[in-house]
């Protein structure tokens, strides 16, 4: 179970400042602890001591940030069960994806600590003219300054961790914001940082209330904002940040083509689909919202969906069997189940699933969609998921790239030439080739194009953004 109460970080130290926070069970609705929250002035504080840690962060060689987040592998794995248990309760997952995403926080801070030790530079040839015999150019990373962090309720520990390990790895202190709804997995992480011989000031974890915790975006001694969460949100911070770089990692409608040749793997992909559109409740950015199936296999993909669909059970994260748990909040399945009733009020038609109890809504599987609703064109960010079907792979990709988010797509086919093409002409951040759009490795670029953001996740990529390059010339004679 979890503890009564959690304090927040602040400058590496826990702090009981209060219990204000309330954090439900999402299947129970009960309180399951409370969590201390922090106010502008802690907030103002801790932006204080990560402008401070900067110099001692910058001096803090690679093999001691290795060394920390080696020992946050090593404590992640001690707490597992302790942390899968926490998201179960907290974010309502069921147990076995709770498991998962710890397995990902482990390879999350894995990857960081190797990368932490490579974080190299390069030699420039400057002689591209006489003017510039002798010259020699040499560039070097350097940590970009204290950075702001914003991570959502939907991957609280392993979205939260592809901040936090990249910025160790960089030298870079921070100020992290978890959700409001799912801070525990966040202040677990700070606890384990806790231990680590990390400068004073280096991280602090500090959950606050969204109209309270502007400065994590406005504050000008913040160098950088990394901001997971909605479109709406994102932007709008984007707009109030001024000087800083903004790293946006936004929502989606991700869509999975299936072409016509899969007939021999129907059941493959009927699982991996199924999979993308439900797994988790549907509350994942590229979770499968849009299926598109050639018109030869779609009465067989259809029936097979269907079926699998109303397969899937629904009930008490805690439970093994449970594929399906709650929603994050009784209002958010409210919100998605308008947009359905919209949507069949326009035209679609219910194939499976379709009913929705309070926070629970289960595995919905549609047709008949109009493209003009709601349904389709937003982000559902719940386990609804569009059936339609196409007979030209090139009149398929249009439809896809129809969106106004491009986070990444997913095509089942066995031809090169269409895996290529897709690759060529999606307008998406990643195209993934026999498998749904919902697969993501934790060392690969991740990040999306138009309203599904600005920059990529993945630690390399994210040590990129918190560095910045310097550049040093030498004239070999003078």
């Amino acid at each position: 179970m979890l503890n009564k109460t959690y304090p927040y970080y602040l400058a590496n130290v826990a702090v009981a400042a209060n219990t204000d926070l309330e954090v439900t069970d999402k299947f129970s609705g009960e309180v399951a602890t409370r969590v201390a929250m922090a106010d502008a002035a802690a907030i103002d504080k801790a932006i204080g001591y990560a402008v401070e840690a900067m110099p001692a962060m910058r001096a803090f060689p690679p093999f001691k940030r290795q060394a920390v987040l080696e020992h946050c592998v090593k404590r992640f794995r001690e707490r597992y069960d302790e942390l899968a248990l926490a998201l179960c309760i907290e974010a309502g997952k069921p147990i076995n994806d709770s498991r998962g995403e710890v397995t990902r926080l482990i390879d999350t801070f894995k990857v960081a600590a190797e990368e932490s030790v490579r974080i190299d530079g390069e030699i420039i040839n400057l002689e591209i003219s006489p003017r510039a015999k002798g010259y020699h150019g040499y560039i070097k990373r350097v940590p970009i300054g204290p950075c702001s962090f914003i991570s959502p309720f939907n991957f609280p520990l392993n979205l939260t961790a592809h901040k936090v390990a990249p910025a160790i790895a960089a030298g870079v202190p921070f100020v992290l914001k978890p959700a409001s709804r799912t801070p525990v997995g966040a202040l677990i992480m700070g606890e384990i940082l806790a231990e680590t011989d990390l400068p004073k000031g280096a991280f602090s974890v500090l959950p606050a209330h969204r109209d309270g915790a502007d400065l994590f975006t406005t504050d000008e001694r913040f160098k950088l904002l990394s901001f997971t969460g909605s479109p709406a949100v994102g932007w709008e911070l984007k707009k109030k940040a001024g000087k800083k770089k903004v790293i946006l990692e936004l929502g989606g409608n991700a869509a999975a083509i299936v072409d016509g040749d899969q007939g021999e793997k129907l059941d493959y992909v009927v699982d991996r689909l199924a999979f993308g559109a439900f797994y988790q409740s549907g509350q994942s950015c590229i979770g499968v919202q849009r299926i598109l199936v050639h018109a030869k296999i779609y009465d067989a993909l259809r029936e097979k969906l269907i079926a699998k669909t109303r397969s899937l059970i629904m009930g008490d994260p805690k439970d093994e069997k449970t594929f399906v748990g709650p929603m994050i909040s009784e209002s958010e399945s409210k919100r998605l189940a308008g947009w359905m009733d919209s949507a069949v009020q326009a035209g679609a038609k219910i194939v499976a699933g379709g009913k929705v109890e309070g926070a629970m809504f289960e595995a919905t599987l549609l047709e008949s969609v109009k493209r003009d609703t709601d349904l389709y064109r937003k982000e559902a960010f719940g386990p609804v998921a569009i059936l339609e079907r196409f007979d030209d792979f090139d009149a398929a990709l249009a439809t896809v790239n129809d969106s106004d988010f491009g986070l990444q797509a997913g095509v089942f086919t066995d031809s090169l030439a269409h895996a290529h093409r897709a690759w060529d002409v999606l307008d998406v951040g990643g195209v993934v080739i026999n498998d749904v759009p919902s697969f993501r490795v934790d060392n690969m670029p991740y990040g999306g194009v138009k309203d599904s953001g600005l920059g990529r996740e993945g630690v390399r990529y994210a040590i990129e953004d918190m560095t910045e390059m310097r550049l040093m010339v030498m004239r070999e004679t003078w």
